[in-house]
């Protein structure tokens, strides 16, 4: 509400009442024309929607202050010796319009526990939302504390902002540890890079898993820290971490061509099916080739991936080497090693295939990672490079949209799965 000279008058709540989140279109136009007529920002010091914030806690703080006496300022009950207000303090509270300076009552006998600002809080919550959220995006505590001190006028030093984000490593203890379903039709998995210091800074490849649910949502199902190369023994640990808690079952395992893999996955899935990535497989071919030949070679190629079956493809990839095999003699060997994991792409549906065609899902995943480890060269320790990979994870699809895009594409796949792996998924 406004009072006659249109600045804004505090309207204190009743308990209990609660905010329909709708702001009177009339007072929004009002505010935005004193703000523009007044030459004041919106955000920051001497903000206006600052000055709004400190007059909404603190009429927050002075609802709570009723509560806990007992009666409203000024009221006589104040008077007969009991515990009673006593002044106010002032503090600074940083919020996600900048820093707002409040005055939070007190009472003489110092048992008022607010809930508004709880006693030497100094952020709203939602400013650590924000740190974590700036942070998951790849920018660095530098970075952060400097956008924060550009965008809001808040100065908030690297040693807080690495603490907002240290509140993370129970919630993330909790996720690594989680449950998982009995059964995925499809589980994706590769491995990332990141550079860590360790005495010196070594290359060390942080393994991550995508599981597609049977509703048809992708889940990561974790993310493992490994040490010196890709191997697949480690890869077996990371499996039988996921089949520990819960996984009794995968249909098929969609990864990259790494050696003594699909032993691991046989190992721990004796069921599964293991499928080499074919975006992976072309990727490499093109690795062995001119970029000028790419696009005729893209064309050649199309005809062995969409092949009916394993005779027709052998056909088509016999024609290919026979028109490029003088000049790139090394893809030969690279088709008839991945031929054995290749394979098993053809002996499915159209509706499979489009689901494990590639390794896109995590490869989105691990483009993320890239872009938020990128920006900061090393990580002094492993955990803070999990911190950083969680926070990542956790930031992705806030909407849920994307998997809502995916489902709707499921359902014929999830029959031709229920089809082709009969009696193992439900």
């Amino acid at each position: 509400m406004t009072d006659q000279n249109g600045a804004v008058a505090s309207k204190k709540m009743k308990p209990g009442l609660k905010l329909s989140g709708q702001v009177d279109p009339a007072i929004a136009e009002q505010l935005a024309e004193q703000a523009r007529s007044e030459g004041v920002d919106l955000v920051g010091p001497g903000g206006l929607l600052g000055e709004l914030t400190k007059q909404v806690l603190e009429a927050g703080l002075e609802i709570e202050m009723d509560d806990h006496l007992g009666y409203e300022k000024h009221a006589g009950e104040g008077r007969d010796g009991g515990n009673s207000r006593n002044g106010t303090r002032s503090k600074t509270v940083i919020t996600e319009v900048g820093p707002v300076e409040i005055d939070a009552p007190r009472d003489r006998d110092g048992s008022f526990e607010p809930k508004t600002i709880k006693k030497r809080q100094r952020r709203l919550h939602g400013v650590d939302s924000m740190v974590i959220s700036l942070c998951a995006k790849g920018l660095t505590t530098g970075e952060v504390q400097a956008h924060l001190a550009e965008t809001y006028g808040t100065d908030v030093s690297r040693e807080t902002i690495s603490k907002i984000t240290d509140a993370v490593l129970e919630e993330m203890s909790e996720w690594l540890n989680r449950p998982l379903d009995r059964v995925y039709p499809v589980v994706f998995i590769d491995a990332i890079v990141v550079k860590v210091r360790d005495g010196q800074v070594t290359n060390r490849p942080f393994y991550a898993a995508i599981g597609v649910t049977i509703d048809g949502k992708r889940d990561t199902l974790g993310i493992w820290a490994g040490s010196g190369g890709e191997g697949a023994k480690f890869w077996l640990q990371v499996l039988t971490d996921i089949k520990n808690r819960g996984t009794e079952d995968v249909c098929m395992v969609v990864c990259d061509g790494l050696k003594g893999l699909p032993d691991a996955i046989e190992t721990t899935w004796p069921r599964a099916v293991t499928q080499t990535c074919v975006i992976h497989l072309i990727r490499n071919t093109f690795r062995l080739a001119s970029r000028r030949d790419w696009d005729t070679m893209a064309k050649d190629l199309r005809p062995v991936y969409t092949a009916v079956n394993e005779a027709q493809a052998k056909e088509r990839l016999a024609e290919f080497h026979a028109k490029w095999g003088d000049a790139y003699p090394a893809i030969k060997g690279l088709w008839e090693n991945a031929w054995t994991e290749f394979v098993p792409f053809l002996d499915y549906s159209p509706e499979i295939r489009r689901v494990i065609y590639s390794t896109n899902s995590i490869e989105s995943l691990h483009a993320r990672f890239r872009r938020a480890t990128r920006a900061r060269g090393h990580f002094p320790n492993e955990q803070a490079a999990m911190k950083c990979l969680y926070l990542v994870v956790r930031s992705l699809d806030p909407t849920g949209s994307g998997q809502e895009r995916w489902m709707n594409r499921w359902k014929p796949a999830l029959n031709a799965f229920a089809i082709t792996f009969e009696g193992r998924l439900f």
